[in-house]
C-alpha cells in the first residue's frame, strides 16, 4: 500500500514537472508570442487614438489648426482627419491590424512633411508647430515599433517595400476542377483580368511573351512585358517581367491534385516591387492596396469563375468611372 501511494505521489510530481517543462519550452520556442500580443493591444489603442484625433480634425479643423499653430488649412485638416479615422477603424475591426498601423506610419511621414513645410510659412505659430512636430515624431516612432512587431509574424504587406525589400505574397485555394482544366484556363493569360481585379488587360504576344496593363493606386496605370520562364503542362507556370517594366515582378503558380484526388490546389507565389519604390508603397498603403488581401480575393474570384462560370465584378476595375457591379458572361460550357 505504501509503495503504491509513493508511486502515485511520484507520478503526480513527474506530471507537474513535465507540464512546467512544456510551459518553459513554449516560452523558449515562441519568444515573440507575448510581444506580438502586446503589439496587438497597442494597435487597438492606437486605433482609438487615431479615431479621436481624426474626429477632432474633421469636426473642428480651425480650432485644431490653431492648436498646432497652422492657420487657413481647414480643408487639408479634414482630409487628414478622414485618413486618421479610416486607419483607426481598420486597426480596431480588422483581424490583422498590421496594414492599418503601417498606413498610420505612412500618414505620420506625410504629416511630418506637411509640418516641415508649415515651418517655412509666414502664417503660423512657430513654437506650436515645433511642438506638434515633436509630438508627431514621437507617435510615428510608436506606430513604427508596433507595425514592425506585428509584421515580424505577419503576412507580407507593402510596408516591407518601405524597408527596402520587395513584396512577397504566397496564397492558395482549392478549386473543384481537374488540374488540367485550371492549368488550361490560367495558361491563357488573357483570362487573368477576369478574376484579378487590379488587371485591366493582358495581351498575349507569342507563346512565351505577353503585355500586361494594371491599375495602380491614385488612378495610375502601370504596364510591363512578361515572359514565361517555366511551363510544365498541368503542373506549373512561372513568369517574370522583362527589362523596362513599370513593375518588376515574377511569379509561379502550381496546380496540384486536391485531397483524395478531388479538385485542384492552386498555389500562387508572387514577388514584386511597387511602382515608385518606397513612395509607391506608401501611396499603396494609404489607398488600401494590401497585396495579401488582394491576392486572397483574386483566388476566391478564380474559384467562382472555374466552379460557377461567372463572377460578380465591378466595372470600376476596367475603367476610371465606377459602375454598379454586374456579372459578365458565363464561361463556355464544358
Amino acid at each position: 500500500m505504501a509503495v503504491q501511494l509513493a508511486d502515485r505521489v511520484g507520478s503526480r510530481r513527474g506530471m507537474r514537472r513535465r507540464r512546467a517543462s512544456r510551459r518553459q519550452g513554449d516560452q523558449q520556442w515562441f519568444p515573440g508570442t507575448a510581444t506580438h500580443a502586446y503589439a496587438e493591444r497597442l494597435a487597438r489603442g492606437l486605433g482609438w487614438f487615431s479615431i479621436g484625433l481624426g474626429l477632432a480634425e474633421v469636426m473642428a479643423p480651425r480650432a485644431f489648426g490653431r492648436l498646432i499653430g497652422v492657420f487657413d488649412h481647414a480643408g487639408l485638416l479634414r482630409t487628414i482627419g478622414l485618413r486618421e479615422i479610416a486607419s483607426g477603424i481598420g486597426a480596431l475591426t480588422e483581424r490583422n491590424p498590421a496594414p492599418a498601423i503601417w498606413s498610420r506610419v505612412a500618414g505620420d511621414a506625410m504629416d511630418l512633411s506637411l509640418l516641415g513645410l508649415a515651418l517655412t510659412s509666414p502664417n503660423k505659430n512657430r513654437d506650436r508647430v515645433a511642438a506638434a512636430t515633436a509630438a508627431v515624431a514621437g507617435i510615428a516612432a510608436l506606430d513604427t515599433f508596433c507595425a514592425q512587431k506585428l509584421t515580424e509574424s505577419d503576412e507580407p504587406t507593402p510596408a516591407r517595400a518601405l524597408l527596402g525589400a520587395p513584396i512577397h505574397v504566397i496564397k492558395a485555394v482549392t478549386i473543384n476542377r481537374k488540374p488540367e482544366e485550371v492549368y488550361s484556363f490560367w495558361h491563357n493569360f488573357e483570362n487573368l483580368p477576369r478574376f484579378m481585379s487590379h488587371l485591366w488587360e493582358v495581351r498575349v504576344i507569342d507563346d512565351r511573351r505577353s503585355h500586361w496593363r494594371a491599375r495602380a493606386p491614385a488612378g495610375m496605370t502601370v504596364e510591363w512585358d512578361s515572359e514565361i520562364t517555366e511551363d510544365k503542362p498541368n503542373e506549373r507556370i512561372s513568369w517574370r517581367s522583362l527589362e523596362g517594366a513599370d513593375v518588376e515582378n515574377s511569379g509561379t503558380v502550381r496546380f496540384e491534385p486536391g485531397p483524395r484526388g478531388r479538385g485542384t490546389e492552386v498555389h500562387v507565389e508572387i514577388r514584386y516591387t511597387p511602382p515608385g519604390g518606397r513612395l509607391g508603397a506608401m501611396i499603396a498603403m494609404l489607398f488600401g492596396e494590401e497585396p495579401s488581401q488582394q491576392m486572397r480575393e483574386d483566388l476566391r474570384n478564380l474559384k467562382r469563375v472555374m466552379e460557377t462560370g461567372e463572377i460578380i465584378r465591378s466595372e470600376a476595375s476596367l475603367g476610371r468611372i465606377a459602375h454598379a457591379a454586374r456579372p459578365p458572361g458565363r464561361l463556355p460550357a464544358r
